[in-house]
């Protein structure tokens, strides 16, 4: 079937076979909107306002969750839409939060964590009634001193909620404390959490996002990314009943064992494919490539667009699954400029990459046997830098 990808208001760069993949993909950015990203035709989008970090969705009873950052004011939101079978995005409820929602998971009996990274906080919105978003319940964070790192590691800065394979536990890194915190989901209500030891990750690190793998024997591998170290750290999880406990593997830089990581670079996404075979990291700054220029007609108008662009690039590790362990397989061009987020699709076989510094969606081809990454197969201008893209499938 041959399919392109219009976003509202755009042209479409190029047209490429989907096979067993998604209809739809929605961005949000710093523009304020939340767009609908059409493999057919355009579709309308509500406007979710102000900055758009992350996007939640609930597959099975179709609405997507909208974090505002609120990086210009006070406050920060959280909206809910109802996703529709032509892409069409309709606004059910927004609400204010703390400044600072960066990224959010559903949980148990109905609940949304939220990671705030500017206001040092977990926040818990009951979202059984996705028409009426309620806050319950905040985990504040604070610390005696600050990081080695005195910049960025001022205060608690979470970066990330995510929910373990057990469904038990919301793990949340903590690029300001150097930790990742972690909640038991309460039994009783399935709302509740309550906090139980944290993973202490190397001074100065920065933890920023996590990504678990299931290992051939049935037990669990955790791998950390952290911004401010460039590196990957690798545990073997084991469940005790006072909660999880984590065992330190390894360490390497985000390009692998013995590769110099260029001066400048910043870590972000790091995600297990849906086979479990491979591990994939984004690191932005980079401009280690040099690509053919995917959205030629949305040059500035009046001048001529560039035929070709930097990009930063995408790592692709081959996983032991008996191990854990990690051995470097491909580098590739992320589509361009700050790959702050990027997610695969069900079967592998594409990328959806958010490219914050080039305000692009760009829509990668992959070789779900080899893992290797290959060119752009289809990208839009997305005004605003993307902040994450998702795919409805």
């Amino acid at each position: 079937m041959q399919s392109t990808l219009l976003p509202r208001g755009f042209l479409a760069l190029a047209a490429f076979t989907l096979q067993a993949s998604a209809a739809f993909l929605y961005a949000s950015s710093y523009s304020g909107d939340v767009t609908t990203l059409n493999l057919t035709l355009a579709a309308p989008t509500p406007p979710a306002r102000d900055v758009p970090a992350w996007l939640e969705l609930d597959y099975d009873n179709a609405v997507l969750y909208c974090s505002d950052e609120g990086l210009t004011k006070a406050t920060g939101s959280m909206s809910s839409f109802r996703t529709t079978d032509d892409g069409e995005l309709l606004l059910l409820n927004k609400i204010d939060t703390k400044q600072g929602p960066v990224s959010s998971v559903l949980y148990g009996n109905g609940g949304l964590a939220v990671a705030h990274y500017a206001g040092s906080m977990l926040n818990l919105i009951d979202v059984s009634d996705p028409e009426n978003l309620t806050p319950f319940a905040n985990e504040t964070f604070s610390m005696d001193l600050a990081g080695p790192n005195k910049g960025r590691q001022d205060s608690p800065h979470p970066h990330q909620a995510v929910l373990d394979p057990t469904g038990q536990y919301i793990l949340v890194p903590d690029l300001g404390a150097d930790l990742v915190r972690i909640f038991l989901i309460s039994e009783e209500d399935g709302l509740s959490i309550t906090p139980v030891e944290a993973l202490v990750a190397h001074p100065g690190t920065g933890p920023r996002h996590i990504s678990f793998l299931q290992k051939d024997d049935g037990d669990y591998f955790l791998y950390l990314i952290s911004e401010l170290s460039n590196t990957i750290t690798g545990y073997d999880v084991v469940y005790t009943e006072t909660g999880p406990e984590f065992f330190e593997k390894f360490v390497i830089p985000i390009h692998g064992e013995g590769e110099e990581v260029p001066e400048g670079a910043a870590a972000a996404e790091i995600l297990v494919s849906p086979d479990g075979k491979f591990l994939t990291i984004s690191s932005r700054m980079e401009d280690a490539f040099s690509i053919p220029n995917p959205t030629p007609e949305d040059g500035p108008e009046g001048e001529e667009a560039p035929a070709e662009i930097p990009s930063d690039t995408l790592v692709t590790f081959s996983i032991d699954k008996a191990t854990g362990t990690l051995t470097l397989s491909q580098k590739a061009a992320a589509g361009g400029r700050g790959p702050r987020q990027f997610t695969f699709n069900k079967e592998g076989s594409l990328i959806a990459v958010a490219l914050q510094a080039d305000s692009r969606v760009a829509i990668l081809s992959r070789n779900v046997k080899t893992g290797d990454i290959g060119g752009v197969v289809a990208a839009a201008t997305v005004a605003g830098g993307v902040t994450a893209v998702i795919f409805d499938e």
